[in-house]
């Protein structure tokens, strides 16, 4: 039988919940892990007064996430990215376009950082043309942006 025990988080656990957030947990986890690394304490009277300000702040941090990654979208929806490499005849390319391409280019279309590990491409693109890559901004946001790989031109010698 396990024991559940109520916790008061203070600090955000992932798969567990956010700070000032009271869970239920196994007792055992409470006891061996989230008191010992002061990931949580008992959820008394003062404990929720003390965290509430905590959990006000970083919901409101979430909340300008959300924002930021929603006004993102917006930008990045209107954007097409375009990448000139070298082709053989067939139109594929002799170099691909790889994440860290693509994440360059949206730094230096709108400015903004993406991580690499937002970046949907399941492989590298390694034909000219149209393409489309999805990028996962924030939790259920997420834009489709347009990239095309234009030939390279020939320097005549």
């Amino acid at each position: 039988m396990i024991i559940i025990a109520k916790v008061l988080l203070t600090a955000t656990v992932e798969n567990v919940g956010h700070v000032g957030e009271v869970v239920d947990v196994a007792d055992g986890y409470a006891r061996n892990f989230l008191f010992p690394r002061g990931l949580g304490v008992a959820p008394t009277e003062h404990n929720l007064a003390r965290y509430a300000k905590e959990r006000a702040a970083h919901e409101a941090e979430l909340l300008e996430r959300e924002e930021k990654a929603r006004r993102l979208r917006d930008r990045l929806a209107d954007v097409t990215l375009a990448f000139a490499r070298k082709a053989h005849d067939d139109d594929r390319l002799y170099g691909s376009v790889r994440v860290e391409d693509i994440t360059a280019e949206i730094e230096a279309a709108v400015g903004e950082h993406i991580e690499s590990s937002r970046v949907q491409l399941e492989r590298p693109i390694e034909t000219l043309g149209p393409h489309s890559v999805t990028i996962n901004l924030y939790k259920d946001i997420s834009v489709d942006v347009r990239i095309r790989v234009d030939e390279e031109e020939q320097k005549e010698e």
